[in-house]
């Protein structure tokens, strides 16, 4: 084989991650590319952004509710319409990213957050509540541009860390956006010595936390126009750009809808359980659920979450690195049902007046294996997902639109899968269908589904160590 032709082999089958979606060389892939370091700077600039889009997405929920009834008069809305908006939109934004680089859209969807999140301060009737609302959905597109960049700006052997970390900044949003959200509205009546006087906080009284929760993507917006580098192939290189893949060429290449589907597969399971433990801890003993009290569910939750954040940035990455993204996926499938299992347990043991053995049992799921748990909760299962889909990507150029199409579905099932689970627990409770452990009994029946589909997962989608070693990274 000639040189020519090793390197034409070698660029055709070379994941997207490996490099900084530039083409470079064989020799300069083999010599360097496996020990390239993270980018630091550029990674906390796209944790900032991951952490900004959190907060814009968390900030509405702990008094949205409170708001419409005294702004529109009405007592429910519509809280997914965040999500819905950027179903439609996400592949909108992978497209122009691809098109024009990704620099400008994260630049441009940070400043249209910063916008429309203050303004939501300043309805005064549900459809300015819904336009502003859907306004920051639309220029929700910096969460696909973030992915498509972090894959970008990482290698092989720190893409896991890379995304750990993106991923980590994005829950810390969410928590801020709740705290903020609820903590400071209505400041002149929690705040009377500060804002007792302020006509503007007395007549908009939801502005303030808008104000705030907006100043953060609009930061993210001035750091990224100032120091975030651009990472597009031709924008990068000088080079004459290169017409990107249609949405249909890049689904027909080999390994993409399959690894599509797996993808989705998993965020549908991810948001799915994110409904049931809680409602399952609250629910009474004689139901199918343990009875917590609010205290004792927050106390879990709180565990679980912390036990989460570790996850995500001590051992999910070297774990990844050990078993490869196929592998770590498999093991999470399985113990997925292993642990579905156990916490139906909890309620059988209950019902039965084993209380010795529901603590037991309950301290072993909390402390010994809520890592176990968290693999494939929601906010841990898209970090492989991540890594599986960016390397059946079949060109850097259709990197930022394939992410738009994945999260597009993904926004989807965000926006109706909570609700329909939710409606699934209660079903099964209210008629006492499988003694009312349906909601388990449908999460156990999807997670056979998924075990199925990964025997089905390309072997460019695998990234196992070897495969990088082969490809010269």
């Amino acid at each position: 084989m000639t040189v020519e032709n090793a390197e034409v082999a070698q660029n055709e089958q070379t994941p997207l991650l490996s490099t900084s979606a530039s083409s470079t060389t064989l020799a300069d892939n083999a010599a360097n590319e496996e020990d390239k370091k993270l980018p630091m700077g550029q990674i906390l600039l796209l944790c900032c952004a991951s952490l900004a889009e959190g907060v814009a997405f968390a900030y509405i929920f702990p008094s949205i509710n409170q708001m419409i009834v005294e702004r529109a008069g009405i007592a429910d809305t519509d809280e997914s319409l965040y999500s819905c908006t950027q179903t439609i939109v996400a592949t909108f934004w992978g497209k122009i990213s691809d098109r024009y680089g990704r620099r400008p859209v994260m630049i441009t969807c940070a400043a249209g957050i910063c916008a429309a999140t203050s303004l939501f301060g300043t309805s005064s009737n549900l459809w300015q509540m819904i336009l502003y609302r859907a306004m920051t959905g639309i220029f929700g597109g910096s969460f696909v541009t973030i992915r498509t960049m972090i894959s970008e700006n990482s290698t092989s052997r720190t893409q896991a860390h890379a995304f750990s970390y993106a991923q980590f900044a994005g829950n810390i949003g969410l928590s801020i956006g709740s705290m903020f959200g609820g903590g400071l509205a209505k400041p002149a009546e929690q705040f009377p010595w500060l804002f007792g006087n302020s006509t503007l906080l007395i007549q908009y009284p939801y502005l303030l936390p808008c104000i705030v929760c907006g100043a953060l993507p609009g930061t993210s917006a001035l750091l990224s126009f100032f120091f975030l580098k651009e990472t597009k192939p031709a924008a990068k290189e000088g080079a004459k750009p290169e017409e990107p893949l249609s949405v249909k060429e890049i689904l027909k290449n080999p390994g993409v809808l399959i690894t599509l589907a797996i993808f989705q597969m998993g965020w549908f399971i991810g948001n799915a359980y994110t409904v049931v433990p809680p409602v399952f801890l609250y629910t009474r003993i004689e139901l199918g659920g343990v009875g917590f009290n609010p205290g004792m569910i927050s106390f879990w939750m709180v565990v679980t979450g912390l036990t989460q954040a570790a996850w995500m940035l001590i051992v999910f990455a070297p774990l990844q690195h050990r078993l490869g993204t196929g592998d770590l996926m498999r093991y999470c499938g399985w113990m997925r049902m292993f642990v579905l299992t156990r916490l139906v347990m909890l309620s059988v043991l209950l019902r039965h007046g084993n209380v010795a053995g529901f603590w037991a049992l309950a301290a072993f799921c909390v402390v010994g294996t809520t890592a176990v748990t968290m693999i494939y909760m929601l906010n841990v299962l898209q970090l492989g997902y991540n890594l599986a889909l960016n390397d059946i990507c079949p060109s850097p150029l259709a990197l930022g639109t394939l992410n738009g199409v994945a999260l597009s579905i993904t926004f989807g099932l965000r926006a109706v899968v909570p609700a329909a689970f939710g409606s699934i627990f209660a079903f099964g409770v209210k008629y006492q269908i499988l003694w009312g452990y349906l909601a388990w009994a449908v999460l156990l029946a999807l997670s056979v589904v998924f075990i199925v589909m990964m025997r089905y997962l390309p072997e460019k989608a695998e990234g196992r160590r070897h495969q990088a070693n082969a490809f010269g990274e």
